[in-house]
């Protein structure tokens, strides 16, 4: 038996834990639920290959410091690459680089870490194996006015003085105004000459062709350059993935997963047999109604027409592209991970085809959480909107899938001024939202002979050891695996479905826009401001946990048991927002569940079916449905009422400002419960639950314990208390044995700690600056100019005499840090401080004199900003290079010195265990 497998066997999971992490960052053993801790518990990031000028000794080197931090797992990227490496750059997929694949999965896998890749480089897929055939299409149209008895005589063609790509043609219709039709490309001679002349009145000639986009991919590495792929497809996803069969059959070892990042094709509207799929999807030939489709004007024809269209890309991207790309990976013995956002499909369907939905946010949030620093020079504005985020944790409730993924910490700051307390309430934003398996983004593949700070993706946040943010990650790291454990145990307990009724957006006009994508950056052109947007929010913020549904999933549903069943799971209600469209056999579906006793709210009734075919007959039944049913079909406007007469009812601990997400395993209730308001919450929290017991669990140290519970008619209250920043889990019945939860009062009033503070400057650069006595906390960038330059971690030290106060505990606070610090009191580690409030709980002071030494870690930016100064360039990438969250050209030369060190007050509160 080798190591590894006796390790597995024999060596409970509390000492693995402490085996693979560094010994200040012993990762707790949150929970008895979980028999052993995967890496999918562990936080996973982006691992961009710069020009794919790897080796085996800095792939092994990178993997082992990723590993020892707490990371779990990698998605391999190839990007652009450094100046300067080009002979060290290995072309995608070939030998060498399939090499350096085949070794990375070996070294994980020894790891016990993940990877996964993408299938292509940079984004989105494409590369050199596109022919102009299968590349990103485009409908292009060449309009000419025909007058009556007037000859037209002349080559069809493009404009080339526009279209710069080439482009098949495929028909020439012409439209009379009284709305005769003709198709005319049979009419073509060689050459595509047309000699017609319209003899009854003027007509419009539409030239229709199938044009090429000519977008290539975004960030390409070495190899990987060419077109975009053709999303809608199937021929053009068959031909792009044969490269990969060859390549991933060779592999010993199989990624973990391929992913497919946001969909990012601009302006591929169109695809060859488009209008034979129109046909068969939609029930009409759509060339007659081509003017209808392309007007500006807003009218009922039109937007039928619009929706026809919008709905068709829908399905050829799921049916082509999505569920072609899952059903190869399972063929390949592998997973899919999709970021559906930003597609012009419909999201939930879309996501749910993916074994692991990806969700993704970009830019920096605002939190109330005093002392949480938002510096608006610093930012870009972001839209993680809790209702977006719920597209693709909903996809993967109904559908059943375990796991859903992230893309986290986008652009939240500047290069090199992101602070860990910065990254904690924005990774519990998505771990409130359904997200479970949290993906960084990123790291950039850095090999040892990289000068400081490394190779560096364009974008931040960077997570690397060249980061000083590195020091105290791994206790972030430690944090998340510690949440994501639980968050993965059981199964989702959200009371209700809420249906979103697509055919509204795609039936809108949307700027006069044919195609149009679901983007993150674009809400409030097709998600806010909706009924369904609104009763969403309304629902949540009311206190009850909500998955949304999609019409393919309506027609999956049954009833049994008392609830609607889904694939993944069962809910007490269905919720049907105000909704103008609906197809009819949804509103068949939600009939035939209502008449079998299922929960089906109607807040409205919808006024029509969507499309054009047939929709005047198929409006009658929609109608006739409605008035046969007057009792299945009653309005309820207060959804929240509904619920209640129902005897659904909300979390009330809402109403103190918490933010909660709630599972089930087998009864038993999981509650993360997270304070991002300005107060702390000290008092009995109410649940929506029954129980004989209650577990507090704390993921940021491990501490659990039995909480004081008050049992009630309906639910029970639990005393506990939260500060600001802070999170808890509430298990209800646990399985272990515990001990009761300590609970404090405070003592007496703080008291603070001053003196004399000897700071020792240990690790960083450029230099490390001679060590300094202070009386009084200050900003280390004050004590000289290489103490300014400075970045990267120093010591203060400080004795103090034991307060006359008969205490059984001291609460710790260390004011403003800047911006981590590990804590020990007397030379025994206490813990790491790394988000707000900064504090830590001493169990006891020694009589007479104790030391106390913080160890502070500050960010990069000032070590990069003096080398910039200096006119040291590292900025040495191809492409983009390095720019600002402004996407502007990088300057820190224009930056101020960052606060850094420990600014303090330091205090000491003596505490009171409550009877």
């Amino acid at each position: 038996m080798n190591i590894k497998n006796f390790s597995k066997k024999f060596i409970p999971v509390f000492m693995l834990s402490l085996l693979c992490f560094p010994s200040f960052y012993a990762q707790q053993n949150v929970t008895d639920q979980t028999s052993e801790n995967s890496n999918i518990s562990k936080p996973w990031t982006r691992w961009w290959w710069m020009g794919n000028a790897v080796d085996q000794k800095n792939i092994k080197r990178n993997l082992i410091a990723l590993d020892s931090a707490g990371i779990g797992g990698v998605e391999i990227t190839p990007i652009y690459g450094v100046k300067g490496e080009e002979k060290n750059f290995l072309d995608h997929l070939s030998p060498q680089w399939l090499q350096m694949l085949e070794y990375t999965i070996k070294v994980a896998d020894s790891l016990e870490m993940g990877v996964d890749m993408v299938l292509g480089t940079g984004w989105p897929y494409g590369g050199p194996q596109v022919e102009q055939e299968f590349a990103a299409t485009k409908l292009v149209v060449r309009k000419y006015s025909l007058k009556k008895n007037a000859r037209f005589n002349r080559k069809i063609a493009i404009d080339t003085s526009v279209e710069k790509q080439p482009a098949k043609l495929l028909y020439v219709l012409a439209y009379g105004k009284d709305g005769y039709y003709q198709d005319l490309t049979s009419s073509l001679n060689k050459g595509d000459q047309l000699n017609w002349k319209p003899k009854k009145q003027d007509f419009e000639l539409y030239a229709v062709f199938e044009g090429k986009t000519g977008q290539m991919v975004k960030r390409a590495a070495p190899g990987g350059q060419g077109f975009t792929l053709d999303h809608f497809s199937k021929e053009a996803f068959q031909d792009y993935i044969e490269p990969y069969n060859e390549a991933i059959h060779k592999l010993d070892n199989k990624p973990r997963a391929v992913f497919n990042d946001s969909y990012e094709v601009y302006g591929t509207d169109f695809t060859a047999h488009f209008f034979a799929e129109f046909q068969k999807r939609r029930g009409y030939d759509l060339k007659p109604f081509l003017p209808s489709l392309l007007s500006k004007d807003e009218n009922d024809k039109s937007s039928r027409i619009r929706s026809d269209y919008r709905q068709t890309i829908s399905e050829l991207l799921l049916h082509n592209f999505t569920i072609e790309w899952t059903s190869w990976a399972h063929s390949r013995n592998t997973k899919t991970r999709l970021q559906a956002h930003g597609s012009p499909g419909n999201l939930i369907d879309l996501y749910a085809a993916a074994d692991i939905p990806e969700c993704e946010t970009f830019g920096s949030m605002p939190f109330d959480i005093p002392g949480l620093r938002r510096e608006q020079e610093n930012i870009r504005a972001g839209d993680a909107d809790p209702v977006m985020l719920k597209f693709s944790s909903s996809a993967a409730h109904i559908s059943g899938k375990p796991l859903i993924s992230s893309e986290s910490f986008t652009w939240l700051r500047d290069h090199f001024k992101t602070a860990l307390s910065q990254t904690k309430p924005e990774a519990e934003e998505l771990l409130l939202n359904g997200i479970n398996h949290m993906f960084f983004h990123g790291t950039t593949y850095s090999p040892e002979r990289a000068k400081w700070p490394g190779w560096k993706f364009y974008a931040s946040v960077n997570f690397s050891p060249e980061n000083t943010i590195w020091e105290d990650a791994p206790a972030m790291f430690s944090y998340l695996t510690n949440c994501q454990t639980l968050l993965q145990d059981g199964l989702p307990d959200n009371d209700a479905l809420l249906y979103w009724p697509i055919f509204d957006v795609w039936d809108d006009s949307l700027d006069g826009a044919l195609f149009f994508q679901f983007k993150i950056h674009s809400l409030n052109e097709w998600l806010h401001d909706r009924d369904f947007y609104n009763t969403a929010t309304k629902l949540m913020d009311t206190g009850y946990s909500l998955d949304f549904i999609s019409d393919d999933f309506v027609q999956k549903a049954s009833f049994e048991n008392g609830k609607i069943k889904l694939p993944g799971g069962t809910y007490k209600s269905l919720i049907i927002p105000e909704a103008d469209k609906m197809p009819l056999a949804t509103f068949k579906k939600l009939i035939q569940l209502k008449n079998e006793g299922a929960n089906i709210i109607f807040k409205g009734l919808p006024g029509s079916v969507p499309g054009y075919f047939q929709y005047k007959e198929r409006n009658e039944e929609l109608q006739s449905l409605i008035s046969e049913n007057p009792e299945i079909t009653k309005i309820d406007k207060d959804v929240v009422v509904a619920l209640k007469n129902a005897h659904i009812q909300p979390e009330e601990l809402v109403t103190t400002g918490l933010k909660f997400i709630r599972r089930d395993k087998n009864g038993q209730k999981i509650y993360f419960i997270v304070n991002h308001t300005a107060e702390t919450f000290d008092g009995y929290l109410p649940l929506n639950a029954k129980a004989e017991k209650v577990a507090i669990i704390d993921p940021a140290n491990g501490e659990k314990g039995l909480a004081e519970i008050k049992i009630q008619d309906i639910g029970l209250k639990v005393k506990m208390r939260i500060e600001p920043g802070e999170s808890n889990f509430l298990i209800t019945d646990p399985l272990a044995e515990l001990t009761q939860w300590t609970y404090y009062d405070e003592a007496a009033k703080e008291i603070k700690i001053e003196g004399s503070w000897k700071i020792e400057f240990l690790k960083g650069g450029p230099e490390l600056p001679e060590p300094s006595e202070i009386q009084e906390l200050k900003s280390w960038t004050e004590l000289g100019a290489a103490a300014e330059a400075f970045s990267g971690t120093a010591a203060y030290t400080i004795s103090f005499e034991k307060p006359e106060i008969n205490a059984e505990a001291w609460l710790l606070s260390l004011g403003e840090v800047r911006e981590s610090a590990k804590v020990w009191l007397n030379d025994e580690y206490l813990g790491t401080a790394w988000f707000n409030p900064f504090q830590l709980k001493i169990k006891e002071l020694k009589k007479g004199k104790n030391t106390l030494r913080i160890e502070v870690t500050n960010l990069a930016a000032n070590r990069i900003r003096n080398l910039e100064q200096k006119g040291e360039e590292w900025k040495i990438f191809y492409e983009i290079n390095m720019v600002n969250k402004d996407y502007e050209k990088f300057d820190a030369t224009k930056w101020e010195p960052t606060p850094s060190g420990l600014l303090g007050p330091i205090t000491l509160t003596p505490l009171n265990q409550q009877n």
